[in-house]
């Protein structure tokens, strides 16, 4: 039984600015040595829950699991007691005996929260309501792979500036010391405590955060822009009037004009041609969108093996020429 104290991914600041540049970097070795690393060889079974549909992290994280030499058990809603014939903590107390590392992606933070409280093993959000830090890991490989480099550049994200990808390029975002700006409408923005924590950890980086809900001052000369669907699960029901409130916000031809030239475009899938974002945009020579959903494989790769690692349960050597020596 490992002595070191067990580490989560439950919000994208649960890594310090080292730390992301580290998974990062380990992504980035992954990626050319796509199956040289193997921390849950055994195999050691990873538990990936789902409270919410999935297409991209499901498939990326059972990939996942299984190119690092794992089998990934996937629960679906309402295959397990989870959460309501049986506490979180009763719960997370059993799956750490069985499992190696528990994803999750559900609805509660404060849920997540209570499975890291009680584990043993470590614990991933993989979407929450409040924060999608793994997707954010994903962007932030992406940008990196076609800039260069993350410090000193301009990320601007537009629409619905209230849910979880706004509040995780905040965070994300300033932890890179990049220059993060939030546009969307007034009654749609960030709260205040995910805007003063990202104002902390870019004071840390020598990042800046901007929230503002005038999206052509956001634009203005930004190096990515990022924009999510305008109706997320459980907001169907508010469509029409979504659709008129986030206009503004569009990313088309007229605000990538506002952008730097050589911008990159971001968009977390799955995406809404016409509405968040223009098909010419989406599907243009500025898109990476392709690269962005492939690199949550990698990034998720690369952030379970760190965990592993730093929770002292497997050593991070594990490719192929180490195994070859």
């Amino acid at each position: 039984m490992s002595t070191s104290p067990v580490r989560h991914f439950l919000v994208d600041t649960d890594l310090s600015p080292v730390e992301q540049a580290q998974v990062l970097d380990l992504a980035l070795a992954m990626k050319a040595d796509r199956y040289g690393y193997r921390p849950f060889a055994g195999p050691q079974t990873v538990a990936v829950i789902f409270d919410k549909t999935s297409t991209r992290t499901r498939v990326s994280f059972a990939a996942g699991i299984a190119e690092l030499g794992g089998s990934p058990l996937v629960i679906n809603a309402g295959e397990s007691q989870l959460g309501h014939k049986e506490s979180i903590s009763d719960s997370a107390k059993v799956l750490e005996r069985m499992v190696s590392t528990i994803v999750w992606r559900t609805y509660a933070q404060s849920g997540l929260e209570e499975m890291a409280a009680n584990s043993g093993v470590p614990v991933i959000n993989a979407l929450s309501d409040d924060y999608h830090p793994c997707q954010l890991l994903a962007d932030l490989l992406t940008v990196r792979e076609h800039k260069g480099t993350l410090a000193g550049l301009t990320m601007t994200y537009l629409g619905d500036a209230a849910n979880n990808m706004a509040n995780s390029y905040l965070l994300a975002g300033a932890t890179a010391g990049m220059h993060v700006r939030i546009a969307g409408p007034e009654g749609y923005l960030p709260a205040e405590h995910i805007v003063a924590a990202a104002q902390a950890r870019a004071a840390e980086t020598g990042g800046s955060v901007l929230v503002t809900s005038d999206a052509q001052a956001a634009l203005a000369g930004a190096d990515v822009v990022a924009t999510d669907t305008w109706v997320s699960m459980g907001q169907e029901e508010e469509k029409e009037a979504r659709l008129q409130l986030f206009r503004a916000y569009a990313v088309d031809s007229a605000a990538m004009r506002l952008a730097a030239p050589d911008a990159v475009v971001l968009h977390c899938l799955p995406a809404y041609r016409g509405y968040e974002i223009a098909a010419e945009v989406i599907d243009g020579a500025q898109s990476v969108v392709w690269d962005e959903a492939e690199n949550r494989l990698h990034a998720q790769k690369a952030l379970m093996a760190w965990l592993m690692a730093e929770s002292g349960l497997a050593e991070l050597e594990g490719t192929t020429a180490a195994r070859n020596r």
